[in-house]
């Protein structure tokens, strides 16, 4: 296995590509998929590997410093972020699966896995694998994937998870959405499609034997990636409407919108709400981080609070957008401006699993020494 080795950071890489990724953000949207010629570059610049284990020459980076570079990915374009921020958080899979499994899959630099949650799901056992039938839906980045994870239920919280080639699946087009639609997220189905039982095995919710990242369960990975976007998209936003009202005169008035005193007051309070719910999610995974690392293992405590930063977070860049685009006037709704975009992608973002109100719900619970409900 060669192993891909980089010069600059992470991060140094996602900013060598921020232009590339804002100019693509107009086709990202129109075609709802990343362009091939993008995905190469991310692929090229390993952005798709950042959360991969490094015995299989990923880059197992920092959780810290990974959420850097989602955020600054989704300043550029919220559905590229979504998509890296999917594949990487997926790819964690690896390390909570059989080496034999993880090889095979993410053993080539050029693997990207989609997966999405099942409906309708028949999985039988058979001589060597298993007989496959059901549907998967909102596989984000199934597009440009080359693998499909497939998760059938085994209950009491326990899932099979069969992993499929890309031309072993159908994919299913209902992504005609308003935000978040370069992801692409189709869903996809099988039909007694044959898997063998090398391609399958139950998927573990943590694994401290292969290092603190694998410890944090993927649900939170993933809704402090999705925080991260979210606060990417809505840090665009803010910083286009800045630069509208700097410009911009509003009717009947000689001055610009910068020099209107609702304007800056709506403007200060927008900005103080987004530095607020990135204080909350930074501080939140520095603090849990530091003791995952320290102890490889994550507490209640940790999860409640990951679920409480990740989900305030989402909500709140929905929050800053919407006062982005209120100042933006009439200019907003036309679909050609970066703000329709962002306000798009932001609610996108709120109405997802990880984005859900209910979470506080859970959060309160915990806080009043009951049993908290959800995903943690």
């Amino acid at each position: 296995m060669q192993v891909t080795r980089f010069e600059d950071s992470a991060l140094i890489r996602a900013k060598s590509l921020y232009a590339s990724i804002a100019a693509s953000a107009p086709t990202i949207d129109a075609e709802r998929q990343l362009p091939p010629t993008l995905v190469e570059q991310l692929v090229k610049a390993g952005l798709f590997r950042l959360l991969t284990p490094k015995w299989l020459a990923g880059e197992e980076l920092d959780w810290l410093d990974y959420l850097d570079v989602v955020r600054t990915i989704a300043s550029a374009d919220g559905s590229t972020a979504w998509c890296i921020n999917q594949a990487c958080v997926f790819a964690t899979t690896a390390a909570r699966v059989s080496a034999s499994l993880a090889r095979e899959v993410w053993g080539d630099p050029d693997t990207i896995v989609a997966n999405g949650p099942p409906a309708h799901v028949e999985s039988v056992a058979v001589d060597a694998g298993f007989r496959l039938s059901g549907r998967w839906m909102f596989s984000s980045g199934c597009r440009h994937a080359t693998w499909l994870a497939a998760v059938s239920p085994l209950g009491d919280s326990r899932q099979r998870l069969h992993l499929l080639p890309k031309d072993e699946v159908t994919l299913i087009d209902v992504w005609q959405v308003q935000g978040l639609r370069g992801t692409g997220s189709f869903h996809f189905e099988t039909n007694d499609q044959f898997v063998p039982v090398e391609r399958t095995g139950e998927l573990q919710d943590n694994n401290s034997n292969t290092g603190p990242l694998y410890v944090i369960p993927r649900n939170l990975l993933f809704a402090c990636g999705f925080g991260s976007v979210a606060l990417g998209v809505s840090r665009a936003g803010l910083d286009a409407t800045v630069q509208m009202a700097k410009q911009k005169t509003a009717q009947f008035s000689t001055a610009t919108l910068a020099n209107n005193a609702v304007v800056q007051q709506k403007i200060g309070k927008a900005e103080a709400r987004w530095r607020g719910a990135k204080a909350l999610l930074d501080n939140t995974t520095a603090s849990v981080w530091r003791r995952v690392v320290d102890t490889l293992e994550i507490s209640l405590d940790d999860r409640i609070a990951l679920r409480l930063a990740s989900t305030h977070a989402i909500r709140e860049a929905a929050e800053v957008v919407d006062v982005a685009y209120s100042l933006s006037g009439s200019h907003a709704v036309f679909s050609r401006t970066p703000i329709q975009r962002h306000f798009q992608d932001a609610h996108a973002i709120t109405q997802q699993v990880q984005g859900r109100e209910s979470h506080y719900e859970s959060v309160g619970q915990h806080a009043l020494g009951l049993e908290p409900t959800g995903i943690f």
